[in-house]
């Protein structure tokens, strides 16, 4: 069985592991336009920060390929693939046979039309290590840096230069920071911890016009730069799935097998859409545990095994300078809320289940309110009212609960 996967991260990891569980004698062929061995991609800002290195962002040792039997065709870009003919081909203009074939092919980052951007010279993404890498040749203790965009990426970023550079402006149209994963009192919490770590943020606000250094934006305001990071956002890498005809809307479409409407053909991790349990649809979800269970989930059902993907859930475990977030499922229902000048904690539930949650700060037990949106466990079959309160509770039995809590009656 000739297995080929494209893409050389999370899910890619994922499928190989699945694979092997399954199947320890068929060929397996990992393509990736990067030239890297598997990397966590969320410790480039920590990389940047000196908080890491490259040998320790591996996150799998450096005989990984070799003791799981891979190929790995690192540095080499897909043109297509011939399904007819089951092939996929290289920029080389070889081809790479396959029996079965994943997509995992990631995102991209979206750079949207901006007048005068052409004009930048110091201008970088930041999702790779070689963006990373090259951003860190540019910049030094003078350097005035301007992000576009107050996501995940951009403020990453931020933290992971703000100790190098004289100066840090994000600029977003959002009228908050992090808007896809936190409420407005998170926002507020986590900005003004960001803002104390000198960064500047600028928000309602958008860039008209750039220049080669400086920024026109649209109230009116100029900002001079000497370093450009544009961070807006992420696509999913779809185009070569939908080129032979994978279903696709925002990412590639796959069942819960992660298989797609092609025989043969599998899809995982941020190019491919997964059914989110806590809002019953189907979206991106771009996100590492996801990425991997949903590559392992394909490996498995590639080689011929039985498992299902069907307990997906937005989730963001991140840190700013040192202040922790863990979010998870989604905002709709009624919500509990705790807050306090470092912590911010938000429990949302509906229908008898907890839908999602927001923890900032303090996040230690968060893996109990994961489990419990994962597991869709009723409420009224557990003591949610002390949960919300105490999670670490749930491990002990009533009476084990009453010694704990100092003999109080529940």
């Amino acid at each position: 069985m000739n297995y080929v996967i494209i893409g050389n991260s999370t899910a890619a990891v994922g499928c190989i592991e699945g694979i092997r569980s399954v199947d320890q004698t068929g060929k397996i062929t990992v393509i990736s336009k990067e030239p890297h061995h598997v990397y966590s991609r969320p410790l480039i800002s920590y990389l940047l920060y000196g908080k890491t290195t490259r040998q320790r962002m591996k996150y799998r040792p450096d005989t990984f390929y070799e003791d799981n039997r891979v190929t790995p065709l690192l540095g080499v870009t897909v043109t297509g693939v011939d399904y007819e003919n089951k092939k996929v081909l290289l920029d080389s203009g070889d081809g790479v046979a396959f029996d079965k074939l994943l997509f995992a092919t990631g995102s991209s980052p979206f750079v949207p039309p901006m007048a005068g951007l052409g004009e930048v010279e110091n201008q970088f993404s930041f999702m790779k290590l070689d963006d990373a890498a090259a951003l860190q040749k540019v910049i030094d203790q003078e350097s005035r840096v301007l992000i576009v965009g107050a996501g995940l990426i951009g403020l990453k970023c931020a933290e992971g230069i703000c100790s190098r550079v004289k100066q840090i402006t994000v600029v977003d149209l959002a009228p908050r920071i992090l808007p896809s994963i936190l409420d407005e009192a998170g926002s507020e919490i986590v900005q003004k911890h960001i803002e104390e770590q000198g960064v500047t943020f600028i928000l309602s606000d958008s860039v008209a016009q750039f220049t080669k250094n400086s920024a026109l934006l649209k109230s009116g305001g100029k900002l001079e730069f000497d370093v450009l990071i544009v961070a807006v956002g992420v696509r999913p890498e779809t185009k070569l799935a939908a080129d032979i005809g994978c279903k696709v809307n925002k990412g590639i479409v796959s069942d819960i097998h992660c298989a797609t409407n092609l025989d043969g053909v599998y899809a995982a991790g941020d190019c491919s859409e997964s059914y989110d349990i806590t809002s019953g649809q189907y979206r991106v979800l771009a996100l590492l545990p996801n990425a991997y269970m949903q590559g392992e989930t394909a490996g498995i059902n590639m080689a011929g095994g039985e498992k299902v993907y069907d307990k997906a859930i937005p989730m963001n475990a991140i840190g700013f300078f040192g202040l922790h977030i863990i979010t998870a499922g989604s905002y709709d229902g009624e919500t509990y809320v705790v807050r306090t000048e470092q912590t911010y904690k938000k429990l949302v539930s509906k229908d008898n289940l907890l839908k999602g949650f927001i923890l900032i700060g303090d996040v230690a037990r968060a893996g109990i309110y994961t489990s419990l949106i994962r597991e869709r466990t009723p409420l009224d079959t557990v003591d949610y009212e002390l949960i919300k309160e105490k999670p670490q509770l749930m491990a002990f039995t009533a009476s084990e609960r009453a010694v704990k809590l100092g003999g109080a009656k529940e």
